[in-house]
């Protein structure tokens, strides 16, 4: 078993007073003395090298502080695991804390690859473990002395033993490892400065726990590649990744995107002025490509208007944006929990200026997402579809059921188009139905509607292609018929658009999707 360890600095390989970043070769000749014959002991079939090369141009020592990581920095980092993809069984990157949960998510957009449709094209097939400490691995003996010491009773070497134990568990994606916890990368935020438990993960569970013994909870893994001709593994996928990465750090740079909090702050209606509306202008004006509101509670952000929030200074400056190309997004400066800001007329009028939905994404994934999707070279459409997909985790799938990580639709439970324009509900006394936003009819239902006494009832998207609606006893009442005995994992997927008024203008399908084998295998609406 090889594993290769990145160290881009922070905290774990800082020393000095004040503390400050080490040479990536000076962290590794302490770790070969200091930690590895440790690591040895425990498993005594490791190979761990450090991968030295993997540097940062901007610092003197060419290991970073994370608070001064830049966008590009994350495709140095990227670049780095897939230049040696092919030699290593894991990868271990060391990492500041202070902008972990961003590089966490941007790694995972980096490393795989995906189509319009959000059907993953290059698919990461082994671990890539973030860690990093609140306290520093190592210290120095004295002020005339360049040697090394271990830092004892510090959280560093806790946390680089268990990066390097899951490095090896196969867990195709990347994580973040904290505090005896291992958590999705992109779903892991900081909620402590100055404790040991330092990340949580609030709107998804652990992936792996690390107590007496290692606990791995792979139902909550993402399921990797669907086969060999999408995997990292496959060296024609790999250069293609590696090119697409090339694009993306030639052009990161040019999509700038600013987050931005709620927060009391003077406006006056007559005339519309805000000094929040001048921050947007500003940071408009600045070159920003997408700007992530930071809203109250389910997605509430202030218009500058109460009564009219068409007439207020910040819903015009946000719909002026908008019109020039600028993305917007709605999350919550709320730890856990689900955008939903229709909920009140505070927070209703965001669609109107474009703003997309990011569900229960957290803030730092929104921008690093974002400005890949940008940066990958996607139109405006593409980038909004795409944004708002469930691609790797980073969120709740909205408008999808997949065979083999989010199955089955539960009485009451429902998929939403990205527009909200229609969604497909579960109804429990109906069972599946296909409605639109403004509509009462359906738009779509199961041809025989079931006998009362059979409901309610749930619908899955089976790995073997078939889309099977099961009765309360579990017999099945309606199916795809489009199963395939070999497997052909699939999605029941919503896409487009519902025009109530203008029916023929309406873009909404609702099909299953074998992206095993790239193909539609049903549309059930619009019928043929």
């Amino acid at each position: 078993m090889k594993i290769a360890v990145i160290n881009t600095g922070g905290t774990i390989s800082c020393v000095g007073s004040p503390l400050a970043p080490m040479t990536a070769q000076r962290f590794a000749s302490a770790s070969q003395q200091l930690i590895d014959p440790v690591l040895r002991q425990q498993f005594p079939q490791l190979q761990v090298d450090y991968l030295t090369s993997v540097t940062f141009p901007e610092s003197s020592t060419q290991t970073l502080d994370s608070t001064n990581l830049q966008p590009s920095d994350w495709c140095i980092m990227a670049k780095g695991i897939l230049d040696h993809y092919a030699a290593y069984d894991g990868f271990v990157v060391l990492h500041g804390t202070d902008s972990m949960d961003f590089t966490g998510t941007a790694l995972a957009f980096l490393l795989n690859g995906f189509d319009s449709r959000g059907v993953g094209t290059a698919v990461l097939s082994k671990p890539v473990i973030l860690t990093g400490s609140q306290m520093p691995l190592y210290y120095q003996v004295s002020a005339d002395s360049n040697d090394l010491a271990l830092n004892y009773n510090t959280d560093a070497f806790q946390n680089v033993c268990g990066a390097v134990a899951l490095a090896q568990s196969g867990i195709p994606e990347v994580g973040v490892y904290f505090q005896n916890h291992l958590y999705r990368g992109n779903r892991a935020v900081k909620t402590n400065a100055s404790e040991f438990d330092a990340f949580h993960s609030p709107n998804y569970p652990a992936l792996a726990e690390y107590g007496v013994e290692l606990s791995l909870f792979n139902a909550q893994w993402l399921p990797g590649p669907v086969h060999s001709s999408v995997s990292l593994d496959s060296p024609e996928v790999l250069a293609g990744q590696q090119a697409a990465l090339a694009k993306v750090s030639a052009a990161i740079d040019h999509y700038p995107v600013m987050q931005l909090n709620a927060f009391p702050a003077r406006y006056s209606q007559s005339p519309a002025t805000s000094f929040m509306a001048d921050l947007i202008k500003a940071v408009v004006g600045a070159g920003a490509k997408g700007v992530i509101l930071e809203s109250y509670g389910e997605g509430n952000f202030p218009s500058g208007n109460p009564d009219q929030p068409q007439q207020g200074a910040i819903y015009q400056a946000l719909a002026m944006a908008n019109e020039q190309g600028v993305n917007i997004v709605d999350c919550t400066q709320v730890l856990a929990g689900t955008v939903n800001n229709s909920a009140y007329a505070a927070g209703a009028w965001l669609p109107e200026v474009g703003a997309l939905a990011p569900a229960d994404m957290t803030p730092m994934a929104a921008l690093a997402k974002l400005m890949i999707l940008m940066a990958q070279g996607w139109n405006r459409d593409q980038v909004q579809t795409l944004f708002q997909t469930n691609l790797a985790g980073e969120m709740q799938s909205v408008n999808q059921l997949d065979s083999r990580s989010n199955t089955t639709l539960l009485p009451g439970q429902s998929l939403s188009a990205l527009d909200g324009s229609a969604r497909l509900l579960n109804d429990p006394q109906r069972g599946p139905l296909l409605i639109g936003a403004n509509t009462t009819s359906a738009l779509w239902q199961l041809p025989t509607p079931p006998a009362a006494s059979a409901l309610p009832g749930r619908l899955v998207m089976q790995d073997d292609g078939n889309l099977v609606f099961y009765g309360r006893d579990n017999q099945p009442l309606w199916a795809t018929n489009t199963g395939n005995p070999a497997g052909a994992s699939s999605r029941l997927l919503i896409s487009g658009r519902y025009n109530a008024e203008t029916p023929s203008a309406s873009t909404l399908k609702l099909q299953v999707l074998n992206y095993s084998a790239n193909r539609i295998a049903a549309t059930l609406y619009p019928a043929a």
